[in-house]
């Protein structure tokens, strides 16, 4: 599999940060196929190939989750449980990328398993060099498990 068939899932409800986020990925030229999910429940039908993902082929699972906390309808938090408690899911890399400075959200997602916590950067420069160097670290750099 070559890096350009990794796909990033990206879970994020807010337009201005999802377009921020897939602008700043293919800014620098992090071309890999980037699926969003608007939303808790979104993400879990395409993570376990229900509802609107029913039937999607889930030997093919992302190379990446960038997952928010702030979510409507199922959160970011309970987004993460969920992966966690599977056996097919478990291990997939979930970076929380979110706003909020709540020490409880960073201990929460320490403790249920993500890989890695960054809060979004407000200035674009920098949100784009945080975007840059997770891509260039999860998905070129890092050795994952064989999942």
């Amino acid at each position: 599999m070559s890096i350009k068939d990794k796909v990033i899932l990206l879970v994020e409800d807010n337009p201005d940060d999802e377009a921020l986020a897939i602008r700043a990925l293919k800014r620098n030229h992090i071309s890999n196929e980037i699926v969003v999910a608007h939303d808790g429940v979104e993400a879990l039908e395409y993570l376990f190939g229900t509802g609107a993902y029913a039937g999607r082929d889930l030997r093919f699972k992302p190379a990446l989750v960038l997952l928010d906390l702030k979510l409507p309808r199922v959160d970011g938090i309970e987004v993460l449980r969920r992966l966690r408690e599977n056996e097919h899911s478990r291990l997939l890399p979930v970076v929380i990328l979110t706003t909020s400075s709540e020490e409880q959200d960073l201990l929460n997602s320490y403790s249920l398993g993500c890989n890695s916590y960054v809060r979004k950067p407000v200035d674009f420069l920098q949100f784009s060099e945080a975007v840059r160097q997770l891509g260039m670290y999860w998905l070129l750099m890092n050795e994952p498990p064989p999942i």
